[in-house]
């Protein structure tokens, strides 16, 4: 935690009511993503896997009212749950009316081809009104979706007020794809690239200036993975490794989900983008992201840098890889070939990236710095050309620094699960954000 805060040392002994006073601040922002286990899919008996919480009604009941007194005691202004029992009208029910009495605005999303569970956010009535939101459907074979908010604090921040200064923020809640095998990487990659696309399409229609953007949700996948890469490239900062000052070698330091093969793992972020970062174009951060998963499986078959230069130009009489090669190369890999494979058009978009000179073939060179040396620092503080052919002059916005950050239990923060924990399969994550003033770009 924070290194310099009597209240922040504590939490590792009385987890979250450790930051009850970062967020019961009047001049904070706080939000907590959860995902809550749906009792559809809470197993009762090793022995018999069909046997599951949902069939005992005292069971999930009992869980979901403890879930719900933790919530509201701990009063989050954003709250995103992920595994709600949408189909279960009872809990349902429960939720609106204990959420509602106690401030929050609702709003849930069902997973597509009628899956049972799906995503529930809560927004605080005392510091958030509701713009709009919009739901993204990804239309998957995992039936995934994602909830966008569009929302106006009407706190009045001490460092915010001023007429001139924007304070809107845009919220995401969704729960990607679990990788049940690595051929499942890509699509849970162009899902996240599906939410990014759909956070700029609405930003364009809208006609509105950049803002910040929170993020949050059971990511399935930890810092050493591709979706966190591909986030770190747009500009995003994972909001506890902030709080701790981690780096992405301090994946082991913390974990949040023992899964159903008795795992455990970091899997649940709150993503913080700051409307006054820099960033990298999507597109370019998309193709980057499918070289890394190339460099990855090149690695995975124990290919060195020459090695794997030799191998994607095998089918060459020269020195450099042909488009044919590269093809075939992908499919000996496992990339293309399949239906959770890079299609045509990926295929293409890779190809164009790392052939600078479009003159129809990747020489070593461009093997090395487009697909080798992938997310590497150069570009890292490129300006988004996208806002610069749209801007002109700047206005005051608000952005987010962040304060403080828990996980419940408390014994996950230090990479071990509790036997006892009996909430959920996954820890609860609260961060506290401090709003700031910072200059944007002003839409024309």
């Amino acid at each position: 935690m924070g290194r310099n805060s009597r209240t922040i040392k504590r939490v590792s002994r009385i987890g979250s009511y450790a930051i009850a006073s970062s967020i019961t601040d009047p001049t904070c922002v706080s939000c907590t993503t959860f995902n809550i286990l749906a009792p559809i899919y809470k197993r009762l008996s090793q022995e018999d896997p069909s046997y599951r919480e949902s069939d005992v009604k005292g069971f999930w009941l009992n869980r979901n009212k403890r879930i719900l007194d933790w919530l509201l005691c701990e009063r989050a202004s954003i709250i995103c749950l992920q595994e709600f029992w949408v189909g279960n009208e009872e809990l349902v029910s429960i939720y609106d009316k204990r959420l509602g009495a106690a401030g929050y605005n609702c709003v849930k999303l069902a997973r597509t081809n009628n899956r049972g569970d799906g995503l529930l956010t809560a927004v605080h009535k005392d510091s958030f009104r509701i713009i709009s939101h919009r739901e993204l459907l990804f239309n998957d074979f995992g039936d995934r979706v994602a909830q966008l908010l569009h929302v106006e604090l009407i706190v009045p921040f001490s460092q915010c007020r001023n007429n001139n200064v924007r304070q809107e923020i845009l919220i995401v809640n969704t729960h990607l794809l679990f990788p049940h095998n690595s051929s499942l990487c890509l699509e849970r990659l162009r899902q996240v690239y599906k939410i990014l696309q759909y956070v700029e399409s609405y930003q364009y229609e809208n006609k509105l200036n950049p803002l910040p953007i929170l993020l949050c949700g059971d990511w399935n996948g930890s810092k050493s993975g591709h979706v966190y890469k591909f986030l770190r490239s747009q500009g995003f900062i994972s909001s506890y490794d902030a709080a701790h000052v981690y780096a992405d070698a301090d994946a082991h330091k913390w974990v949040s989900h023992r899964n159903h093969r008795g795992n455990i793992c970091g899997v649940d972020f709150i993503w913080l983008l700051n409307p006054n970062r820099y960033r990298k174009l999507l597109k370019t951060s998309w193709s980057e992201a499918l070289a890394g998963m190339l460099k990855h499986q090149l690695k995975r078959v124990s290919l060195t840098e020459d090695d794997a230069f030799a191998f994607l130009k095998a089918d060459s009489e020269g020195d450099y890889i042909t488009y044919f090669g590269f093809y075939e190369a992908l499919q000996q890999l496992n990339l293309v070939g399949h239906c959770h494979g890079l299609c045509n058009e990926e295929v293409k978009e890779l190809w164009l990236q790392a052939d600078v000179d479009g003159n129809g073939v990747i020489d070593y060179k461009e093997f090395k710095q487009q697909i080798w040396n992938t997310y590497s620092d150069q570009g890292e503080r490129e300006r988004d050309q996208v806002w610069d052919d749209i801007v002109n002059g700047t206005v005051q916005t608000i952005g987010f620094s962040v304060k403080n950050a828990v996980l419940f239990p408390a014994e996950v923060e230090k990479g071990m699960w509790p036997e006892d924990y009996s909430l959920s399969d996954h820890a609860r994550l609260t961060v506290v954000f401090s709003p700031v003033r910072m200059p944007c770009s002003r839409l024309t």
